[in-house]
């Protein structure tokens, strides 16, 4: 007997979509981010080491209290050695911007952009904001202030 899952939580996000291309969507009901797509006239030619924005042609009005976190793909990272340079890229609940996608080529070869390639994914997240309480002491953990690699590295 098949059983047929529905994804209990969702939210509304405005969008508007200026690019050729449909809009971001989940793949499967379980995924957590949806594929963004170059949106370019010409091709972008990417170099060993060089880096550049790539413009999807959407524009969003996020939740405040949310994120749009712009990620790598994995298997342009794997196989081609294209990732997100800041990774994850934050879109702000308060940019009205167009979403752009800092990519940078860590390979020996010329990658090579096109139009409605997909470069990158969207996770949407909800944030808390944090009101800081200045003290004198933190209270004591066994890790203490072991910090880069004092749990070890197996």
């Amino acid at each position: 007997m098949a059983f047929k899952q529905t994804y209990l939580n969702s939210m509304q996000i405005k969008i508007i979509n200026k690019s050729n291309h449909a809009l971001p969507h989940y793949e499967t009901l379980a995924s957590a981010g949806m594929d963004l797509r170059a949106n370019i006239k010409e091709n972008i030619i990417l170099e060993p080491m060089e880096r550049r924005i790539v413009p999807t042609g959407l524009f969003l009005e996020l939740p405040i209290g949310t994120e749009a976190q712009v990620r790598p793909r994995s298997g342009l990272a794997a196989k081609k050695g294209i990732t997100v340079l800041n990774a994850p890229g934050t879109v702000d609940a308060d940019y009205r911007g167009e979403v752009g996608v800092i990519l940078i080529n860590l390979s020996r070869e010329t990658f090579v952009v096109e139009n409605g390639e997909r470069i990158a994914q969207l996770i949407i997240v909800k944030h808390e904001r944090a009101e800081w309480q200045e003290v004198e002491v933190l209270s004591e953990t066994d890790r203490g202030e072991g910090g880069f690699g004092s749990t070890g590295v197996k």
